[in-house]
């Protein structure tokens, strides 16, 4: 892969790590902005904070290259949860705010962990 697709790469990956660190502590906290969100679909405190330690972990499995791949399986599983409850409740402004992260794991993984070799 050249060289500056490696660097792009690497700023979105970046950018996944911050994303995910921050969103999964605040599920994880319980930040009250994330259990009104999540209350409505029925999430208690232990399940909101579940899926934080699953959304950080996800993010920080991206990092490393032999965890790349199921890092972004993690962080694009959460997403696409998060997705199908907004469907649910017909919500297609949270749904738009969330599609964008849910292709941001779909564009690293067709990138590849820029400290890798293959391609």
């Amino acid at each position: 892969m050249a060289l500056p697709l490696k660097i792009l790469n690497a700023v979105l990956i970046l950018f996944a790590l911050y994303m995910g660190l921050k969103q999964g502590w605040a599920m994880f906290s319980g930040k009250p902005e994330m259990v009104d969100m999540f209350s409505k679909w029925n999430f208690n405190k232990t399940s909101l904070s579940i899926l934080g330690f699953f959304t950080m972990l996800g993010a920080v499995l991206v990092l490393i290259p032999q965890t790349f791949v199921w890092g972004n399986f993690i962080t694009a599983a959460g997403i696409l949860v998060i997705i199908a409850y907004h469907l649910h409740d017909k919500d297609l402004k949270g749904v738009a705010i969330e599609l964008p992260f849910f292709l941001l794991s779909l564009v690293i993984i067709y990138l590849q962990h820029p400290l890798t070799n293959q391609r």
